[in-house]
């Protein structure tokens, strides 16, 4: 039982443990970043493909 005490004691007393939560929290802030340019890169793809076959498609029927 002392054993495990004294890891939980040194794993509290270094900084590898915060360092390494940090890391987490920005790869996490990243990745919500790159979902969300990547979602509205695709909204914007899509509605100017859209144009795009509406326009083509009024042109041709003329």
């Amino acid at each position: 039982m002392s054993k495990l005490f004294a890891c939980a004691v040194r794993f509290l007393r270094e900084e590898d443990g915060p360092t390494a939560v940090e890391y987490a929290v920005m790869l996490a802030l990243i990745i919500v970043v790159c979902i969300a340019s990547i979602t509205t890169l695709g909204s914007n793809a899509n509605n100017t493909f859209s144009n795009v076959a509406l326009n083509t498609a009024v042109s041709s029927g003329s």
